[in-house]
């Protein structure tokens, strides 16, 4: 009996993959009303799959680009999908053909990790991406929002501790094996993030779904540790939809628990902010405006607008001052000249935000590193649901888009020796002034620019200033080959380790 189930079984299988394969030969063999994009050559059946083993495949999208150009048409099993890679073609997609391309195709990792497209980041451009993109913007993230005093005071606040937490460690260190960069800047990122969005710095929490109290990191662990993780988890049948019934538990349990345990963590939260809250009085953080204001907001819709702004503040705000300066500690005439740039503008005076629009070498260090080092190397892919003309190619509906941000700001036709960090690339010196920002695609553009741009850029800005104005830096040996990252991320393998000498003795 088990024989014949499983024969069963095999003859269904084999019956699936026959149609898939005949409805694949039906899709590719339209007759196109244009020209087709090149074809990167693949496999039967498998298409281009094994040849993104390496998990890295925003770096092999940029080598095929040089061979194939700056667009071409991929097969990741049953899927087609065109991948960009010049900055000309991404701003096409994203702004002037936006309206044929504007919804998601995500992964099933990615289903469960954003609830069925319930963040901002990931959801279809509709209604409520609108809706919550303005909340997020008018009372947290947007340039209004930045200025209110309370944010900045937190930032400044943030600055000054992890200069305290960088003395201690140097008057407390014996060896030479360097100070752990990405530590100090974690533990005041993160709780800044906290006070943002809860009023105050949570240094605990019981989550009764999980029986026990959480700390602070435990619960960093959690909320941002773990899903980032996640995220990046590849289920195989996301290539085969056709065998999506296969089991294949490993890869969906695993982030259905990652979902569980943050969901629980995001609701003992807000339950017990609700008990502190004083209804009375003006609210004075995120969570207490969306209380008050955005009271359409279903639970599940509530938790993951707290739980996205937490996520992407505490990481890709990291990704971005690390690399940064690791950049700067490995060209010590590029670090020469923004301290030179801290005494001409700034004096004696300490670096504040109030400065930085007179600090053109220093944006430019935060540009180059956002050009060479993005946070978000490939932009989640986004589904053609009307047939679409980009970069002179036909491309039907039912396709899917890469558009490789790495690829884009690795195109020798725009950027001269694209592997060099080069700061200067972004500057006018006989004028002082900064070049196009928008060169780079790091935040996206047109209507799903990133919301969090503007805060990125003052607290990495803010915080390398701080940072080179205070200290001399130097990579820990054996630092310089440490440049691998995590997977499909730019976010680096191994945290940031430097040796720092305090240019001053007085602080």
């Amino acid at each position: 009996m088990e024989d014949l189930e499983f024969k069963l079984r095999l003859l269904f299988a084999a019956f699936l993959l026959a149609i898939s394969l005949l409805g694949l030969t039906l899709w590719s063999s339209r007759k196109p009303r244009g020209k087709c994009p090149p074809a990167v050559p693949g496999l039967p059946v498998l298409g281009n799959l094994l040849q993104l083993t390496e998990k890295k495949p925003h770096h092999t999208f940029t080598s095929w680009a040089r061979k194939y150009g700056p667009i071409y048409s991929i097969r990741t099993g049953a899927t087609p999908l065109v991948v960009l890679n010049s900055s000309q073609l991404a701003k096409e997609a994203m702004v002037s053909k936006f309206s044929a391309i504007s919804t998601r195709k995500l992964p099933k990792a990615l289903q469960i990790l954003t609830r069925e497209k319930t963040m901002i980041a990931m959801s279809d451009y509709g209604d409520f991406h609108r809706m919550v993109k303005k909340m997020i913007l008018t009372n947290l993230l947007g340039a209004t929002a930045q200025k209110q005093n309370q944010q900045r005071f937190l930032r400044e606040h943030m600055q000054q501790n992890m200069m305290s937490s960088i003395y201690s460690e140097l008057e407390a260190r014996q060896s030479t094996d360097g100070i752990n960069i990405r530590r100090i800047i974690i533990r005041e990122l993160f709780p800044l993030v906290l006070k943002q969005i809860f009023g105050r710095d949570v240094d605990s929490v019981y989550v009764e779904e999980l029986g026990t109290k959480l700390s602070k990191w435990e619960m960093y662990e959690i909320l941002v540790i773990d899903p980032m993780k996640g995220a990046i988890e590849v289920d195989w049948r996301d290539f085969f939809p056709y065998l999506s019934w296969v089991p294949h538990k490993t890869v969906e349990e695993n982030m259905k628990r990652l979902d569980r345990r943050r969901n629980a963590v995001l609701r003992a939260l807000i339950e017990d902010h609700k008990k502190l809250a004083d209804p009375s009085k003006e609210p004075n953080c995120y969570l207490d405006i969306l209380l008050k204001e955005a009271t359409h907001l279903t639970d599940k819709e509530l938790e993951m607008s707290i739980w996205e702004p937490l996520i992407e503040a505490s990481d890709t705000t990291l990704v971005t001052a690390e690399w940064a300066l690791f950049e700067l500690s490995k060209n010590p005439e590029a670090q020469d000249r923004l301290y030179r740039e801290f005494q001409l503008v700034c004096g004696s005076e300490t670096v504040t935000e109030d400065y930085l629009p007179k600090l053109p070498y220093l944006s430019a260090v935060f540009h180059e590193t956002l050009r060479k080092h993005p946070p978000v190397p490939i932009i989640p892919l986004r589904y053609v649901h009307e047939d679409v003309e980009l970069g002179g190619f036909f491309i039907p509906a039912g396709s899917q888009i890469a558009i490789n941000i790495y690829g884009c700001h690795n195109d020798e036709n725009e950027w001269e020796n694209p592997n060099e960090w080069k700061p200067e690339r972004f500057v006018e010196w006989e004028k002082g002034e900064i070049l196009d920002m928008h060169r780079t695609m790091a935040f996206g553009a047109g209507k799903r620019v990133c919301a969090g741009a503007v805060q990125a850029n003052l607290i990495a800005s803010t915080t390398i200033a701080r940072f080179v104005q205070e200290f001399k830096w130097e990579l820990a040996p054996g630092e310089e080959e440490s440049v691998d990252t995590v997977q499909l991320t730019t976010h680096k393998l191994h945290p940031l380790k430097v040796l720092l000498t305090p240019r001053t003795k007085s602080h």
